[in-house]
């Protein structure tokens, strides 16, 4: 689905949803708010998104009555970042509450590069390969990598049913960058539907074909308990390219 160019003058901007809870972490406090390195595992993705120079804003959906929030010193991430206490039950609804929330401060045209808050392991290149990536394709685009592996579908007694063929396949990840105005309404027509479970996806129901950046896997998303030492261990080794 190719739209209109709209203006060349489009900015970027940043959202980070951070309203969940990480139940599958099983851990009491907030997965946002997990000890990394030193700072909440939230604080790395924020603290690249905010060193990117294209990146206008950085704006933060946290859940109505967050207080761990104000428990921590954010202030070395410079003024970009932008909380916002709007976030809802679901991924999509932060989402959608966040872009409804930033549309007096954002225009319609403009970009919005949606990152998983447990993606800690964001690099300044993964936000440039994305922008530089995606252009001025109307349509917008994630990053995401092929899959490697050898995919199994299992059945209802968690035997294997079926070996599925892995050519053109890829493995989603963030940021997801599209246009403010073409997000919303894809998030506020498709955002409750069960198949929604990326940005992506929501466009995806809108008619639109996202185009695939490559990544790599450095920069995955913490998800289960040993993934946050996988995390500790790329940030350590990094060095001077993060």
């Amino acid at each position: 689905m190719m739209t209109s160019s709209p203006s060349a003058s489009s900015v970027y901007f940043a959202l980070v949803p951070a309203a969940g809870s990480g139940a599958r972490m099983q851990s009491k406090r907030l997965k946002q708010y997990l000890p990394l390195s030193g700072h909440p595992l939230i604080f790395y993705a924020l603290q690249t998104l905010c060193a990117v120079p294209r990146i206008a804003r950085v704006f933060v959906v946290l859940a109505p009555g967050d207080d761990e929030w104000t428990r921590h010193d954010w202030s070395s991430l410079g003024p970009k970042l932008a909380p916002l206490f709007c976030g809802g039950a679901t991924r999509a609804e932060s989402v959608r509450n966040g872009l409804r929330a930033t549309a007096t401060q954002v225009q319609a045209q403009d970009w919005m590069l949606v990152h998983d808050a447990a993606r800690p392991c964001l690099a300044t290149w993964h936000v440039d390969a994305l922008i530089d990536g995606v252009g001025d394709y109307d349509e917008g685009g994630i990053l995401a990598i092929p899959v490697s592996d050898t995919l199994k579908r299992a059945d209802e007694q968690g035997g294997i049913a079926a070996t599925v063929p892995r050519t053109g396949l890829w493995q989603a990840q963030t940021p997801q960058m599209f246009r403010h105005l073409y997000l919303r309404r894809a998030l506020e027509t498709h955002g409750s539907d069960s198949a929604v479970t990326d940005e992506a996806s929501a466009m995806e129901a809108q008619g639109f074909r996202p185009k695939l950046v490559a990544a790599d896997p450095t920069n995955l998303k913490v998800t289960y308990p040993l993934d946050l030492h996988l995390a500790g261990w790329i940030l350590q080794h990094r060095g001077d390219e993060a």
